[in-house]
């Protein structure tokens, strides 16, 4: 056995080392995928007015100030959980009617707080919005956030 690597032996581990992480990136990216589909997103209740909800989000720009998931901004509240944070588990109508109040009653006036820009929607908006957040609560986010407080 030689005492020091050749270059071939290099290359082979190489090109070794390189296939055997390529697979493995692969494998683990297909597992995720498959995880996504089948186990965390509640596919079943992907409704149109869910995908209009996320529409309503994405025009007005909200992931600027709020986070979904833990993605966005640290600006204003998480709002991957605010359905549960209403009540909505227990209470879906009462949740729903308190998630559009708070939003049409935006800004608040109450000086020295963080004030939410009132955006206009149409109440077909607003429950299109809410039902997209109410849909993000039933994803498997493995305890995330870490707290109920948002």
């Amino acid at each position: 056995m030689a005492e020091r690597f050749t270059k071939s032996a290099a290359r082979n581990i190489f090109y070794g080392g390189s296939l055997f992480f390529f697979v493995t990136f692969v494998a683990l990216t297909i597992h995720s995928h498959y995880y996504i589909r089948t186990t965390s997103t509640d596919e079943a209740t992907l409704s149109d007015s869910v995908a209009r909800g996320k529409h309503v989000w994405e025009r007005n720009a909200c992931i600027n100030c709020h986070s979904l998931l833990g993605e966005g901004a640290y600006f204003a509240p998480e709002l991957g959980n605010v359905w549960v944070r209403y009540g909505g588990r227990e209470d879906a109508e009462g949740a729903r009617t308190a998630l559009i109040a708070w939003m049409q009653s935006q800004p608040s006036g109450v000086e020295g707080r963080r004030q939410m820009p009132q955006f206009n929607l149409t109440d077909a908006e607003l429950n299109d919005l809410v039902d997209f957040l109410e849909w993000t609560s039933r994803i498997d986010t493995q305890g995330w956030p870490p707290n109920q407080a948002g």
